[in-house]
């Protein structure tokens, strides 16, 4: 795969097959990350709350077209956000516009804030009153908090697979 992904000036965005390869690659490890991190690190761990990702896709769904299906659930969360969306927004929407804006910042900083912004509209929006029918933030639960951080670690994790499989 040498030279399947090339270097990229900063601000830019990578072309369509070079792209894909960072989506599914980033975001599949990405949402690892967050599901070893948020049903794993957090309940067993720490002792925290137990992130529920695909109950909350499953109602999201479920509201949204009223099929109430585990697999669709399971769909949204792996497939449609994690392997497309979120990568997607990463590269070619989040990242070009920071580094223009923000250019000398180092790419972990851009990476924690695209995360966080996830988690605003993950948990905030979709999982919220808007979209899912729940309470704002979920209440501020401690799943809104193991939330907070597990988005943010997609983010870091995605822009880390970006980077490295962009450099190496």
């Amino acid at each position: 795969m040498a030279n399947a992904i090339s270097a990229r000036a900063p601000g830019s965005v990578p072309g369509l097959m070079s792209g894909l390869v960072l989506m599914i690659f980033s975001g599949a490890v990405a949402t690892i990350a967050f599901d070893i991190w948020g049903q794993v690190i957090s309940p067993g761990v720490l002792n925290w709350a137990n992130l529920a990702p695909v109950p909350l896709a499953t109602q999201t769904v479920e509201k949204l077209i009223g099929l109430r299906a585990v697999e669709a659930g399971h769909f949204l969360h792996l497939f449609l956000v994690g392997l497309i969306a979120y990568p997607f927004g990463y590269i070619y929407v989040f990242r070009p516009i920071f580094e223009r804006l923000v250019p000398q910042a180092p790419w972990w900083i851009g990476s924690a804030i695209y995360g966080f912004g996830l988690f605003l509209v993950a948990i905030g929006i979709v999982a919220g009153p808007l979209v899912a029918g729940n309470p704002w933030f979920l209440d501020w639960s401690g799943i809104t908090w193991v939330a907070m951080i597990g988005h943010t670690l997609y983010g870091i994790v995605c822009g880390a697979c970006v980077r490295y499989l962009e450099t190496r």
